[in-house]
């Protein structure tokens, strides 16, 4: 990969040669910990949609949030982080909710949630993801987390 169509954005650096190829953008964003992979998705409800690598943490965002929050209830669904994305972003079921400014996309196990404005600018970018299982059938690292109160 080149960094010769890279400039900077809201989120560090914008990588454009990921248009429309979610599991490259995933797999690079991983690599390099930073910035974003512009219009890396797509569906005709949501426009072209960014992956950006955002914050870790549970209140972080992006990839990064996403890795760390979920992907070990990812793997229990049989998935890698590269697939699912992709996969529940064409499959899951759309609703816009404009107050929020946030897009959800709904599956049966697992929710994506894209952001629509960030700091009042138009934005379209993979904010988080959400486990929508009974809490008995989370990741246990999880389940220790909400016993505490988190």
């Amino acid at each position: 990969m080149t960094d010769k169509k890279k400039t900077e954005g809201m989120f560090g650096p914008i990588y454009q040669q990921f248009k429309n190829e979610p599991k490259k953008a995933i797999k690079f964003l991983r690599k390099v910990k930073k910035g974003e992979c512009k219009d890396a998705l797509y569906r005709p409800e949501t426009g072209y949609v960014d992956i950006v690598w955002g914050t870790g943490g549970e209140k972080g965002f992006g990839l990064c949030h996403i890795i760390e929050e979920h992907e070990a209830e990812i793997k229990q669904l049989g998935f890698e982080v590269e697939d699912f994305i992709p996969i529940i972003f064409s499959i899951g079921v759309f609703s816009e909710n404009d107050t929020e400014q946030k897009i959800k996309l709904r599956g049966e196990n697992y929710m994506l949630i894209i952001k629509t404005k960030w700091n009042n600018v138009d934005k379209r970018f993979l904010l988080s993801a959400f486990d929508l299982r009974p809490i008995s059938k989370k990741n246990p690292k999880r389940i220790a987390k909400l016993k505490k109160g988190k």
